[in-house]
């Protein structure tokens, strides 16, 4: 019975090819909406991942995530260096700061100050000088964050810094070496443009050193936002962290389980989650109108073929095996085309800074929710057949 079902599926080619192609849509929707997903809470932990070489991170004992944070004292530093296992600790800055443009237009940037003597965590700006630059005085390094637009300069000098008033209007073109602004009422001056990992949500960013971070927010008590520790040969990661909180009552963890911590906080705090449980919903809904309406039609206009079996001897139960037999059929090609197509279309969107990260509970969760709506369409598909009387489809003939 099983391959007669797959042979009455396969005989209408049309049938056949537009069933499989609502599968696949289906799987297409779903798989492709919880890689949206994963790659906006790739770029929740972005600051994680853009310091490798740190294998702990230190940080105030009620935080969660590099959103929300709270600054720690001077006297942490020392403390986090003398635990046995510590190679080196470094601290971190992060702080927001409005940025005047010379045209008058301003900007919030989240400013990120790295170590003066390793500038770990710097990127490598577009013009290819190095992290060194920002040894230079009063330099900082831009970077968009995700978003688009906001790192504009005036095109004509007439138009920077006038004394008649702001020129919002004027022609602007990206910042790029040598250009300056004003943050606080002090000068810095633009040695680059990087492009690292987006933000989430979007947000400019700065990075400079921090004997620069601290000219540029002075009168802070406390500056540490985070310390990122290198353990010795030898030693684990998680023992050493688990050293540093016991010694300094501080909260130290692995990069990998701040990086899960984050996505946590997200899911609980973030309403943009909300969007992206919606998207994912309103996926499943159009996926089981599609392969619902397909399957059904598909069942409904075959009455005469399973009415023939049933005037052969096939019972309920088996007819309803053979319906179910098409429906798996379906959902192993339609599902393999669509998350193929979804894997393909995603990297070339990828590469244009769109939030797309394929991991692997994104196929298998696409499977999933194809096969849920698969056999759900299924239950509906199999109720002509139930109520059909043989003698009265053969006379409609």
């Amino acid at each position: 019975m099983f391959e007669v079902a797959i042979k009455m599926l396969m005989h209408d080619k049309t049938k056949f090819i537009g069933l499989f192609i609502g599968i696949g849509f289906t799987a297409f929707l779903v798989t492709f909406a919880f890689a949206y997903f994963a790659g906006f809470m790739t770029r929740g932990f972005a600051l994680v991942s853009e310091n490798p070489s740190a294998d702990i991170w230190v940080m105030d004992s009620a935080e969660n995530s590099t959103e929300a944070t709270i600054n720690l004292s001077d006297s942490s530093l020392p403390l986090v260096k003398s635990v046995k296992g510590v190679n080196y600790a470094i601290p971190l800055y992060l702080g927001d700061v409005t940025a005047r443009f010379p045209n008058g237009h301003f900007q919030s940037f989240q400013i990120i100050g790295v170590d003066d003597a390793t500038l770990s965590g710097t990127p490598l700006p577009t013009n290819k000088l190095g992290a060194k630059i920002l040894h230079m005085p009063q330099s900082i390094i831009v970077d968009s964050g995700g978003t688009s637009g906001k790192l504009q300069t005036p095109i004509n000098k007439k138009d920077m810094w006038a004394y008649d008033g702001v020129h919002l209007n004027s022609p602007t073109r990206k910042l790029r070496y040598g250009d300056e602004l004003l943050i606080n009422d002090k000068r810095v001056v633009v040695r680059g443009v990087s492009k690292t990992i987006p933000r989430f949500p979007p947000r400019p960013l700065i990075y400079t050193t921090q004997s620069n971070f601290k000219r540029l927010i002075p009168g802070e008590k406390r500056y540490i936002t985070f310390i990122l520790v290198r353990v010795q040969k030898g030693f684990s990661p998680k023992i050493v962290a688990q050293n540093i909180t016991k010694q300094t009552r501080l909260k130290a963890i692995t990069s990998d389980e701040f990086k899960k911590e984050s996505v946590i906080w997200y899911l609980i705090n973030s309403e943009d989650v909300g969007d992206m449980v919606n998207m994912v919903i309103l996926a499943m809904i159009v996926g089981f109108g599609v392969t619902g309406i397909m399957l059904y039609m598909f069942t409904y206009e075959n009455l005469k073929q399973y009415a023939v079996l049933k005037a052969m001897g096939a019972n309920n139960s088996q007819l309803i095996k053979m319906v179910f037999t098409q429906a798996f059929a379906g959902v192993i090609i339609g599902s393999g085309i669509g998350i193929g197509v979804c894997a393909i279309i995603g990297e070339s969107i990828a590469s244009v800074d769109f939030p797309f990260r394929l991991m692997w509970f994104a196929p298998l969760l696409g499977f999933l929710g194809v096969l849920i709506v698969s056999i759900t369409a299924a239950f509906f598909s199999v109720k002509p057949i139930l109520k059909m009387e043989v003698g009265v489809v053969f006379a409609g003939r």
